[in-house]
């Protein structure tokens, strides 16, 4: 594969994603890099080298061409936190919308909460959930982390002060996931919620 053969970005629905990284905080046993794929719709989304911040906006174009931009990809975007934030600046100086889609684990991987330097940069965050305990989290998430589940509710609690529009998700068709349970957790912590569904990527 060659950096010309690499796809940064791929458009879903209007909207256009980023392919930031293949390294994830989780290791999540629904999730098809975990299962012998590397694509998402027809998109092949395997990696072989971190796309710079020039490259993902020589990929993006005209934001405005697209509802939104989102940073997803193949593996949890925050995890390049300073290319985000970098690229997210200039989607928003060139009157784009951005979105991330997340594990909720940055503040724990960067020692510090990072929503502050999201803020004016973020539009929508989007936090996996996934579980309505710790218990089933971590049976189906497999965090590298001890403790990533309360982790990853604190960001949902803190997030709404710095991005506008937040929401958790969680995915119907995992054995155990009570998503009536998921939905009243995010209601609580004053976030709106997103039913995904199992084997649909994308």
């Amino acid at each position: 594969m060659t950096e010309s053969q690499q796809i940064l970005a791929y458009e879903i629905r209007g909207a256009l994603y980023l392919n930031l990284t293949d390294r994830c905080t989780l290791a999540c046993a629904f999730c098809p890099k975990y299962n012998g794929s590397t694509q998402v719709q027809d998109y092949e989304l395997a990696m072989d080298h971190m796309p710079s911040a020039e490259e993902l906006i020589e990929a993006i174009g005209d934001p405005k061409a697209y509802s939104e931009i989102v940073f997803c990809g193949y593996g949890e975007p925050t995890l390049r936190l300073k290319v985000l934030l970098q690229v997210a600046e200039w989607i928003k100086q060139q009157g784009g919308r951005v979105r991330v889609n997340t594990d909720g684990l940055a503040n724990r991987v960067n020692k510090r909460n990072v929503l502050p330097e999201m803020q004016g940069r973020v539009d929508v965050l989007s936090v996996s959930l996934n579980a309505q305990n710790e218990a089933v989290y971590n049976r189906h998430c497999r965090p590298e982390l001890e403790g990533s589940y309360a982790d990853m509710l604190e960001f949902l609690r803190l997030a709404p002060a710095y991005v506008p529009e937040v929401t958790a998700t969680a995915i119907e068709g995992l054995e155990g996931v009570d998503i009536a349970a998921c939905q009243q957790i995010a209601a609580d912590l004053g976030v709106k919620f997103r039913t995904r569904y199992l084997d649909k990527v994308g």
